[in-house]
């Protein structure tokens, strides 16, 4: 199993660390798989140019992937137009 370190924002950091978001929305620009784990790094801004770690991380495993490109469910346009959601359901 792999190891996939990640950057993310504190309001996420602090939302996954509590429990309450139990997924993650990334551009599917490395390889992952279920069973591997995610190593989320907090950092302290967007700003590329100035942003720097803060030291905390937290590790999760990885049980669920699904990839798709914009156009998997023929629905490109819709999705450009509106958005989407990502849901977490119990």
């Amino acid at each position: 199993m792999a190891r996939i370190v990640k950057k993310i924002l504190p309001g996420y950091f602090d939302a996954i660390a509590s429990g309450k978001k139990k997924y993650e929305f990334r551009v599917a620009d490395f390889d992952i798989a279920e069973g591997d784990t995610l190593v989320l790094e907090e950092w302290d801004s967007e700003d590329r140019t100035t942003r720097k770690p803060t030291g905390r991380t937290i590790e999760k495993k990885v049980t669920y992937v699904r990839k798709f490109s914009p156009d998997t469910f023929k629905q490109k346009e819709d999705l450009e137009k509106y958005g989407f959601y990502i849901l977490s359901i119990e």
